[in-house]
């Protein structure tokens, strides 16, 4: 480990405090490994005590031409010593393996920030491929940040030369060499990471040798290479304070599979998960698959159609159904889900969502599902909806969306997004003991004799009994054509279809779902901030910032979009101003102001990436000092602005 030549006294270190957090982006082709370097880092971080959130942003191409602008794959990292909300707004070092990762990144860099640059792959082709005219190594044209050259690829081939590499092979080591460098910088321990890769490549253990010979290669250049003299020296941020207990590293995926879990535990089912490949869904059926002791069966359909009906099928049969998509296999989906709503079974579809319409961007970030979520369906066909804020949070609206569906006989569809399905962040592992259970109760008495059993009869919550197939004189038919009134025999008269209409619109409203809770300032005021899914992180640390500046502004992040909260009417009325940012054009706005009759005003951004908390904090100032918020113009509801957007 370096040592200090210089013991810090009280006054120095109060002049220059340690940073409370500190952003880093890796970022090369997508064969570079930069998603997997994050990912080592982040456990390293983890491991360190620190708070954290991550962001990979990477191409939709399996493998995108070398070199290219729209080849590079990028992976943030925000880690600090107190609450990390973000990925974090700008880098402060920025890892570029190439001239397109250098291009595609830098202007997102703090000024004055680190660029730690591979010059190895600064030759002409790829700064030709880059679009670069001159080497920006070289043309003074990065003068505004710290700037450290090195030639990664031939440390890495050297330090690697032992283990009789070809030279193609000793190139995909040098992630490594750029991981050890990083843990010399912020001091991590490299110990998790030398067995990480002996179990990865076990069945190589000359591969792992490597791999490690380039860690370790690259933490001793940062030993011994007096970057001191450059301005550069190791950083250390110091753990956030936590409450003890057992913590993991854990995606929204990973959360969302662990909460569906745990709600069929908690519901006393079995589940089934039918899903069919799809960005960025597919990792809730891999982390799922891994998860089959707990009575999970995963079924990978031959197509979306199959996939839910697989389900639903399930459902019938007496276990939990669980689907999942995006937003162009939710279309696919969506006879099955009014079927569902028709036959009135449990079943939970989860939406993680991604820029659209159509294949759009499946690789990047939206919010732009929430009107198909709520009105996409032929016929009146409601359905209670969830979103999830964190990737933490999936975990408590996966058991939340199981609960609503069993206990309610109804679908339910849980969103997510790009951000939140790829972005990890620590999560405190629940004692299971303080979640209420919610075991479910099939109907198994058969009716007296001369009566019918009827499976459309209504409990007090409007919910029809569930009934496992096979069960003794509970023979009884469900399917897509209305259903009459109790029987549930065929029936096209008009007052029963108003009946039955009436009856599923009734019971998705009844769902009883808590209050609003304010998450910052208080009731009524000059303005709320109004959220829902993955904007919660840069709203809550934007409100945080302009409260503590002593604005008045309050910030209210809604988990049940369907049916809504009974008080958020009138808490909303309580408040001057409503700012509503969302990736999208203005869904949720949309549905406040036809709910509630509101004046919300939109903030919208759809770039495929999360909002900034600058952004959101400029547009509360802006909000603030306008006389008339609502007259603020297209300019100032419209995020990002063209200069953002990438050559």
């Amino acid at each position: 480990m370096a040592t200090a030549a210089h013991q810090l006294t009280p006054d120095e270190a109060s002049a220059d405090p340690p940073p409370e957090a500190i952003v880093v982006r890796f970022a090369g082709d997508s064969g570079d490994g930069m998603q997997l370097t994050g990912g080592q880092f982040t456990l390293s971080t983890a491991l360190a005590g620190n708070d954290l959130a991550t962001f990979p942003d990477f191409p939709a191409e399996i493998r995108a031409p070398q070199g290219t602008l729209f080849g590079v794959s990028a992976f943030q990292i925000n880690f600090g010593s107190a609450r990390i909300d973000t990925a974090g707004d700008q880098p402060d070092v920025l890892v570029a393996m190439n001239p397109a990762a250098l291009k595609t990144n830098v202007e997102a860099l703090k000024p004055g920030g680190l660029i730690i640059a591979d010059t190895g792959e600064f030759g002409q082709r790829n700064l030709d491929k880059a679009k670069y005219v001159a080497n920006p190594l070289e043309d003074g044209s990065l003068g505004k940040w710290q700037l450290l050259p090195l030639d990664i690829s031939a440390l890495t081939v050297e330090a690697v030369k032992p283990y009789g590499l070809g030279n193609k092979e000793a190139l995909r080591c040098k992630n490594m060499w750029t991981l050890g460098l990083a843990l010399w910088m912020f001091d991590r321990d490299r110990a998790p990471l030398t067995e990480w890769l002996r179990t990865k490549f076990a069945k190589a253990p000359n591969l792992a040798e490597a791999n490690i010979a380039a860690l370790n290669a690259g933490h001793a250049y940062g030993e011994t290479a007096e970057l001191g003299a450059m301005g550069i020296s190791q950083r250390q941020v110091a753990a956030a304070p936590s409450e003890p207990g057992l913590y993991r590293t854990v995606t929204g995926a990973d959360s969302i599979a662990l909460g569906l879990v745990a709600g069929a535990q908690l519901a006393g089912l079995k589940m089934f998960y039918g899903g069919y490949p799809i960005t960025p869904a597919s990792a809730i059926l891999h982390a799922l698959a891994r998860l089959k002791e707990y009575d999970v069966i995963t079924f990978q359909a031959e197509d979306e159609i199959a996939a839910v009906s697989s389900a639903l099928g399930a459902a019938y049969a007496g276990s939990l159904g669980v689907t999942c998509s995006s937003g162009p296999g939710i279309a696919l989906k969506t006879e099955a889900i009014g079927l569902a709503i028709m036959t009135e079974l449990p079943l939970v579809i989860v939406n993680a969502q991604r820029g659209g319409p159509s294949t759009g961007l499946p690789t990047k970030t939206e919010q732009s599902d929430l009107y198909q979520a709520v009105y996409g369906r032929n016929g009146d066909a409601p359905l209670p909806v969830i979103a999830t804020r964190s990737a933490a949070d999936c975990f408590d609206c996966a058991i939340e969306a199981v609960r609503i569906a069993t206990q309610y006989m109804t679908p339910v569809m849980l969103l997510t997004d790009g951000y939140l399905q790829n972005a990890a962040e620590p999560w405190k592992v629940p004692d299971m003991s303080a979640y209420e259970a919610f075991p479910v109760a099939f109907h198994t008495e058969a009716p007296a004799e001369g009566e019918k059993f009827l499976p459309y009869a209504r409990d007090a919550r409007l919910k029809r009994p569930w009934v496992k197939p096979g069960t003794p004189g509970l023979l009884h038919r469900i399917g897509g054509i209305e259903k009459a009134l109790g029987t549930g025999n065929l029936d096209y008269s008009p007052g029963n279809h108003q009946a039955m209409t009436d009856i599923r619109r009734d019971k998705i409203l009844g769902v009883d779902v808590p209050d609003q809770a304010v998450e910052q300032g208080r009731e009524g005021g000059r303005l709320v901030v109004v959220g829902w899914g993955s904007t919660y992180g840069p709203i809550a640390s934007a409100v945080r910032r302009a409260r503590a500046r002593g604005q008045d502004v309050a910030h209210v992040h809604i988990r049940h979009i369907w049916p809504m909260p009974n008080n958020l009417g009138h808490l909303l009325a309580s408040y001057e101003h409503i700012l509503v940012p969302e990736m999208n054009t203005g869904q949720l706005k949309t549905v406040l102001r036809d709910q509630y009759l509101l004046n919300a005003v939109p903030l919208n951004k759809v770039s495929g990436q999360p909002f900034t908390i600058g952004e959101i904090e400029a547009a509360i100032g802006r909000h603030l000092d306008s006389d008339r918020p609502e007259e603020l113009g297209p300019d100032d509801t419209q995020l990002p602005s063209p200069e953002a957007v990438n050559p």
